[in-house]
């Protein structure tokens, strides 16, 4: 039976401003399951790995997987996973009165403006980066 890392309880130590907790703040603070940090609606839950650098300002680089809730309403300013006249991108979801668009995190991608259709799919809700 193989285990995902996401089920593994993982010790937490606590806050650290920078380096390694002094032996005084090694105490477990408490253990935590990344599945249950990064997934509070597992069910909602979606996943994939970012495309592009279009939102790369925002620290989400080509190659990064992103985590997704398909349950939450998007806000003005989430970056969320929508389809578009056609295509699917991740942009960040803006409202400006009546009018919505979707903007990248990198300068060298033009904001997008539906034309005929836009369905938001997920907001973002997480990012995860493998060294």
């Amino acid at each position: 039976m193989t285990h995902s890392v996401f089920h593994i309880p993982i010790p937490f130590l606590g806050v650290v401003e920078a380096g390694w907790p002094s032996p005084a703040e090694e105490e477990l603070a408490d253990t935590i399951t990344l599945d249950d940090w990064l997934q509070p609606n597992k069910e909602g839950t979606i996943r994939l790995k970012a495309p592009n650098n279009a939102m790369f300002c925002a620290g989400i680089l080509a190659g990064d997987l992103v985590l997704l809730d398909r349950s939450l309403t998007p806000k003005d300013g989430n970056i969320v996973l929508a389809e578009v006249d056609g295509r699917t991108v991740l942009r960040r979801f803006l409202k400006r009165g009546r009018k919505v668009y979707l903007e990248s995190a990198n300068p060298h991608y033009p904001p997008i403006v539906p034309e005929e259709q836009l369905t938001v799919t997920a907001v973002v809700t997480a990012v995860i980066r493998k060294y």
